[in-house]
């Protein structure tokens, strides 16, 4: 029997990439690749790169000079070591990353990573691959089914992609020219994942995809089905008790995902909605096609529709031309709508971009960076209050807990609300898997803490109170 090959996979950015990575994963097994948490005892270490911000980039570029250092080391006891680049910053950078590092083997786009094993060999024969293309088959019907062995390892939470790339072409954004135009997958094909993921004792998904609320995949009566139809259709597996969706953009939510929301308990009632900027003016020019009224109503019909609806965003500040009236409108909108957390960032120009070749500054002063940097903390600072009053709001509450696994302090058991917060009980483990009430008790930092309701029994519903909502 040959010995197994040690496999290191570290991934970037976003919940995209922690998909793939898995599927990576997949892809090597049958090659006998087996994963390790070290990078310097691994025989492949693939970088699983994110190509959003400058900085993600440049982290990629510094981590392969330490793995230079592990591969000369690998060779001179005798080992070989290949090194690949996958993801976006391999889709944008491929030629330039050979150059700037030639420890490299093996560059693969996010669309051809099912190419590896093959990738890998004409590697060794010819000493680098590299395969940037958007190649014409379906990447996903060429993966292999991830063994059941490997589905239970990972836990009773699972992503699935539904749908890539985008179309929308935000100014700021690389993700059409790394990850393409928007193709969704036929509702049979992602059925059949789910389905195999229930049956090894998945039991919360969550779809993905660039846009994925623009998903428009094949349905089982030959018509393409919308999102809001889909969840309707997984909702029905035996097993799957919560369904959640990210990321979306405001301008695909339609009626039937907002019904979604209020048919179906299942669909947790937490969104991740970006908005940007609460500026017409920068929304305007980032292409966002919508406006800042459009989106506090689209957040609006989401909350008639259900209560106990929160939402988290994502911020850009110091676009271009941004000025101070512009950054208030933004606070302003934070203000307004009340979110459950955000994510926010310093614009960071990417080539090949429109954005990048804009030359409006943020300001016509001279430290810039300093007054982005200050923006920024204005708005993480209101953002960072908004999340700590929302998870205050949960104390003397008893919230639905889907649990996971067993916490760092002995006798825990950790699981997630219907908004991702961490719970933590005592508890035996055999509640994993379970949404169970849990009366909460204090928090600590971010994670509840409390105990199981008195005579706690498995729920399917997931809907929350509407008392754990923040304010309009």
């Amino acid at each position: 029997m040959s010995t197994p090959r040690k496999l290191h996979i570290k991934s970037y950015g976003c919940q995209m990439n922690v998909y793939d990575a898995q599927r990576m994963v997949d892809t090597l097994a049958p090659e006998g690749f087996v994963e390790t948490a070290q990078a310097e005892d691994a025989d492949l270490v693939i970088l699983n790169t994110c190509h959003i911000r400058e900085k993600a980039s440049e982290k990629v570029y510094s981590e392969l000079g330490r793995l230079r250092v592990a591969k000369d080391e690998a060779a001179r006891n005798g080992r070989a070591m290949q090194i690949a680049v996958a993801g976006c910053v391999a889709q944008a950078e491929g030629d330039e990353i050979i150059h700037r590092a030639p420890v490299v083997d093996v560059v693969v786009g996010p669309q051809s990573y099912h190419h590896l094993p093959h990738l890998l060999a004409r590697a060794r024969a010819e000493g680098r691959a590299i395969e940037t293309e958007f190649p014409v088959e379906d990447k996903f019907a060429a993966l292999p089914a991830p063994k059941p062995a490997a589905i239970r390892a990972r836990g009773i939470s699972s992503f699935v992609t539904v749908q890539e790339g985008c179309d929308k072409f935000c100014t700021f954004c690389v993700v059409p020219y790394t990850r393409g135009m928007e193709v969704s997958r036929p509702v049979a094909r992602i059925v059949e994942d789910v389905q195999r993921l229930a049956d090894n004792g998945v039991r919360e998904i969550t779809l993905i995809g660039q846009n994925v609320n623009a998903f428009h995949g094949d349905g089982e009566d030959g018509a393409p089905w919308s999102l809001g139809r889909l969840l309707h259709r997984l909702a029905a597996i035996p097993g799957i008790v919560r369904l959640r969706y990210s990321t979306s953009h405001p301008r695909d939510v339609d009626d039937a995902l907002i019904e979604a929301h209020r048919d179906i308990p299942a669909v947790m009632p937490f969104v991740h909605l970006p908005v940007q900027s609460g500026s017409d003016r920068i929304l305007e020019a980032m292409n966002r096609k919508h406006t800042a009224a459009d989106y506090r109503r689209t957040v609006e019909r989401f909350r008639k529709a259900r209560d106990g609806m929160a939402f988290s965003s994502d911020f850009i500040v110091g676009f271009p031309g941004e000025t101070e009236d512009d950054f208030s409108a933004t606070l302003a909108l934070v203000d307004q709508i009340g979110y459950a957390g955000a994510y926010s960032f310093k614009y960071s120009p990417r080539p090949g971009t429109p954005a990048a070749d804009m030359q409006e500054a943020v300001t016509t002063a001279s430290d810039t960076s300093r007054i982005m940097d200050e923006r920024l903390a204005r708005l993480q600072a209101l953002i960072d209050r908004q999340q700590a009053a929302f998870n205050a709001a949960a104390i003397g509450k008893t919230v639905e807990v889907l649990f996971e696994r067993a916490a760092r302090n002995p006798g825990q058991i950790v699981g997630r609300t219907a908004y991702l917060q961490p719970a933590h009980v005592m508890a035996s483990p055999d509640i994993i898997g379970q949404v169970l009430p849990v009366a909460v008790d204090s928090l600590e930092r971010y994670s509840l803490i409390g105990r199981l309701a008195q005579a706690a029994q498995p729920v399917v519903s997931s809907r929350v109170p509407s008392a754990m909502t923040t304010g309009a």
